[in-house]
């Protein structure tokens, strides 16, 4: 039976998104005749709507989606699309729910959770220990014996938010850029707001060098905290809170080095190629969802308590945050110096 229509569901975070990417752009290339749709939590839509490879959903399951009417709701607008083919890299209770109520001939899951073997035709091994997290992702397509395969996101942005970008660079930028997102979902992946001052006081003794501090909504106050702590900021432009997700994207695009905390922004920096620095403490480069590319640079530090798990938390088990503290600000000048150099 032909497959005319497929859906991607993954709902979680903005750089789980970005990491599904490669696996759209795979079924997209080895179906070019179906409708491939990418279901996403609520904000997200505006990163990957301009992409014509396919169409994207949103899904608010913190808001008028939440509950077991949101599900009801979503199953109806899903089956109403008639899919042949669905895939869904997200493993939990509800994501099984929705994929199971779908309606498609052929669905495809890892094997665990136990829910899951249920809610899917076909289950694989996710093998968490043995891939990193794109080619996790892209074990869902084995059953389908695909000859087109990618693994690289590839991230298109709308010519408005690179128009934004190119005419803040040509108005604002003289000499090279260091970006600096201080930023994160969880408390204890954020690197000690001491240490972005002291590396944006050393950025100030860098020839022709500005620095522009990026932040999401709600993580304003950081960057804030940061700047007022510093005495000469002639060299820095805070853009926090002033940019959506698209624009945010472009104008990382355009940085000469780019320092962050592991976190949602650093997945939109490194597809595009964009020499990348990320501090990695509660989480670790094994677990899989690293910058990748020879432009990426992971700074982290060996201890017995790493990693405390998937995504960090609100404070360190441990009491003592070393994960983060013990990557030092001398350390991180050095690479941003190697960089901007380079």
């Amino acid at each position: 039976m032909p497959i005319k229509r497929i859906g991607i569901w993954q709902t979680a975070f903005l750089g789980d998104a970005v990491l599904t990417l490669p696996l759209l752009q795979s079924l997209a290339g080895s179906f070019p005749d179906s409708e491939v749709y990418f279901f996403v939590r609520q904000g997200l839509k505006p990163v990957f709507e301009t992409d014509p490879r396919y169409r994207v959903v949103e899904f608010d399951k913190y808001g008028r989606d939440r509950g077991l009417k949101g599900i009801a709701r979503m199953v109806s607008r899903v089956r109403n699309l008639n899919f042949d083919l669905w895939l869904s890299p997200h493993a939990s209770l509800r994501s099984a729910i929705i994929s199971f109520s779908s309606g498609a001939d052929k669905r495809i899951g890892y094997n665990h959770p136990l829910h899951n073997r249920v809610a899917f035709t076909t289950t694989v091994s996710r093998r968490f220990n043995e891939l990193d997290e794109i080619e996790r992702i892209l074990e869902l397509v084995n059953p389908l014996n695909l000859g087109h395969r990618e693994t690289w996101p590839d991230i298109i942005l709308s010519r408005e938010a690179k128009d934004k970008a190119d005419e803040f660079w040509h108005n604002n930028i003289r000499g090279k850029t260091l970006g600096i997102h201080p930023g994160s979902t969880w408390p204890t992946k954020k690197w000690p707001v001491e240490y972005f001052a002291e590396v944006i006081r050393m950025a100030g003794d860098l020839p022709e060098t500005q620095v522009i501090m990026f932040a999401g909504p709600g993580e304003e106050g950081i960057v804030e905290e940061i700047i007022s702590s510093i005495s000469n900021t002639k060299h820095v432009i805070n853009l926090a809170g002033k940019l959506n997700l698209p624009e945010l994207a472009a104008f990382l695009a355009r940085l000469d080095c780019y320092l962050t905390n592991d976190s949602g922004p650093m997945h939109l920096a490194w597809p595009q190629g964009v020499s990348t620095i990320a501090m990695f403490g509660p989480t670790t480069r094994n677990l899989g969802f690293f910058p990748r590319g020879e432009s990426a640079t992971v700074l982290e530090t060996d201890l017995h308590c790493r990693p405390c798990g998937l995504h960090g938390h609100k404070t360190c088990p441990e009491k003592h945050h070393r994960c983060m503290k013990d990557i030092l600000p001398e350390t991180v000048m050095a690479r941003i110096k190697e960089k901007l150099d380079g």
